[in-house]
């Protein structure tokens, strides 16, 4: 009998080969025959792990959300802060050649969520209410240490910042501007975000976050 960690390789080999051709093909290119000889197995074994198309979409993207979390977490700052909130924010943007392919996986699930409500309702929004409230605690607790002013609302900002950086993720593949410049203007908005706390208790009482209308330009 195959050991459980037969089972975890073949099973990930079979994620695996379904994330390539999404990131080369779209998952409309995506069946059941197409995943399996692209993972080098029969059809039956791709059905013996996922009993229908749905459900081997679904582990695909929690699949490839659990890689980008590992990316994330072997290079998270420590102390969190800024660093923390830009460490998230960064994967988003395709700087490299696997953060393009994680962007193009994403775009895909997103537009089929588009016309699946299953899709949408039970995998693909859950992630990006998750990350949201992954950065409004790094943002909480920033705040808590006096590095993000108390009149800012972290749960808008963190909306904000994560619309931002999908945003200028979509500049990037369309080549309206390269990784450079995207990942400056970031961190244009983190050090006004960051640099909030900052200012004195007077000026911060009579005004909000500053929040430029970055995103608009992506």
């Amino acid at each position: 009998m195959p050991k459980l960690s037969d089972h975890d390789e073949r099973r990930g080999q079979i994620l695996a080969a379904l994330l390539r051709i999404a990131a080369s093909r779209g998952l409309h290119a995506a069946s059941m025959r197409t995943v399996a000889a692209e993972a080098g197995v029969s059809v039956s074994t791709v059905q013996y792990y996922f009993h229908s198309k749905e459900q081997l979409l679904f582990a695909g993207l929690r699949h490839q959300a659990e890689m980008v979390g590992r990316r994330v977490a072997g290079s998270m700052p420590t102390g969190a802060g800024r660093d923390g909130v830009r460490a998230w924010l960064v994967q988003i943007i395709p700087v490299d050649v696997e953060q393009r392919a994680a962007y193009t996986v994403f775009a895909a699930y997103h537009a089929l969520a588009l016309t699946d409500p299953a899709l949408a309702e039970l995998s693909y929004s859950r992630y990006s209410r998750d990350l949201e409230a992954l950065l409004g605690d790094l943002l909480r607790a920033a705040q808590r240490a006096g590095e993000v002013s108390d009149e800012c609302d972290v749960e808008a900002e963190a909306v904000n910042l994560l619309a931002l950086a999908t945003g200028l993720a979509d500049g990037v593949m369309a080549a309206m501007r390269t990784p450079e410049a995207a990942l400056a203007l970031l961190d244009y908005q983190l050090d006004r975000l960051f640099a909030g706390a900052q200012r004195p208790a007077s000026a911060r009482s009579t005004e909000r976050c500053d929040t430029p209308e970055v995103a608009s330009m992506s």
